[in-house]
């Protein structure tokens, strides 16, 4: 499976990490001695089903080092954006290809292993869209003060992965699901809109199980999809604040000397 690295993300003044990168990219962050992203390319390096990579927001210049990068593609402006145009760089280079696992570039804890893991998750099926979440016990067990923000649902209670495999033929297709949810990233009012006023109920009440969920908002959305429940924490142990980063370095400074 080919891979697109997501690596936009540029912090703006008044924003958490804006004093640690003072205009410059978050993938570039420096983590025990590496750059943030170059951790998440080692861990695709070393990933036995992982072919090629295309990375999105950086340029040559940065030096990184992966036989496997094909591409790199400019900044978009816009995570959705990115996504799409990385997806759809990786389909000019290889028309075969049929899912696309895309990694944020800021989750520089996981392992070749890890991706691997996600990859044969998703082997057996043909959906348009596999969603990584992680259980509560599992990210608190191994990053305790993270301060993650859980949805609570019937049967579990979870965030959000950072690495998902999206069809790719879904990433660079027209339809207007790409602007609906470009639209409604900041505005509550137009989320509820797109996954259903019921559905919303439903998660706000807690009385509905994270399969069902998906269920309804997939059909909403006119895709496949399901929820993969990943046991790994380092998935979902991303760097948005300045405590996430120091928990980061200190985490991979202690395994890097060990």
């Amino acid at each position: 499976m080919d891979a697109v690295i997501i690596a936009g993300g540029i912090p703006q003044e008044g924003e958490p990490l804006y004093e640690y990168t003072q205009g410059a990219s978050k993938a570039m962050l420096d983590i025990a001695g590496k750059p943030m992203v170059q951790w998440v390319l080692d861990a695709l390096n070393g990933a036995a089903e992982i072919d090629k990579v295309v990375i999105v927001g950086l340029s040559e210049e940065e030096g990184l080092e992966s036989d496997k990068i094909t591409a790199f593609v400019p900044n978009m402006g816009d995570l959705i954006a990115n996504v799409r145009a990385g997806v759809i760089k990786t389909l000019e280079i290889n028309p075969q290809t049929n899912h696309v696992i895309v990694v944020s570039s800021d989750i520089p804890a996981i392992s070749s292993e890890m991706v691997d893991w996600l990859v044969n998750a998703s082997k057996g099926s043909d959906l348009d869209l596999y969603y990584t979440v992680i259980e509560r016990q599992v990210m608190e067990k191994r990053f305790p003060t993270s301060k993650r923000s859980y949805v609570r649902l019937k049967d579990v209670e979870v965030c959000g992965g950072d690495v998902n495999i999206i069809h790719a033929s879904l990433a660079a297709s027209d339809s207007d699901i790409w602007d609906r949810l470009l639209d409604s990233r900041k505005n509550a009012v137009k989320q509820a809109a797109i996954i259903g006023f019921d559905t919303l109920l439903l998660m706000l009440l807690h009385a509905v199980t994270i399969d069902r969920a998906v269920e309804k908002v997939a059909k909403r959305l006119k895709i496949t999809g399901k929820a993969v429940l990943c046991p790994f924490a380092e998935v979902g142990m991303d760097v948005d604040k300045p405590n996430q980063l120091d928990i980061l370095r200190d985490d991979i400074a202690l395994k890097s000397s060990g």
